[in-house]
């Protein structure tokens, strides 16, 4: 089966961090770029971060540079989004996104996980 699966979404107050983790399994990962996005509800998905396979580029969202950071592990086929000083406006159901032979990810990801909600109060 393969799939991508989300965790470490949850509930803090605005200036607290999350660390998320997705976890692809199921296929042979090399060359593809991960990343995340979020919907937020009345929004479109919006592009979060991005990580090329060998890790050498990162790319983020102009609303979340100098907060998140993201990274990966290659040998656990794992992604990580750490998100510092988050603010209320970053609440949004975070999905993990893997795609073939590209740099960074485009909008249209080969794959998606299912999600991770991230609430952030005020």
């Amino acid at each position: 089966q393969v799939q991508l699966v989300e965790s470490g979404g949850g509930l803090v107050q605005a200036g607290g961090s999350l660390r998320l983790s997705c976890a692809a399994s199921g296929r042979t990962w090399s060359n593809y770029a991960m990343g995340w996005f979020r919907q937020a509800p009345g929004k479109e998905r919006e592009f979060v971060a991005s990580i090329s396979w060998s890790g050498g580029s990162t790319y983020y969202a102009d609303s979340v540079k100098g907060r998140f950071t993201i990274s990966r592990d290659n040998g656990e086929n794992t992604v990580y989004l750490q998100m510092n000083s988050l603010k209320p406006e970053d609440t949004a159901v975070y999905y993990c996104a893997a795609q073939f032979r590209v740099e960074r990810l485009t909008h249209r990801p080969g794959y998606w996980g299912q999600g991770t909600q991230v609430t952030v109060s005020s």
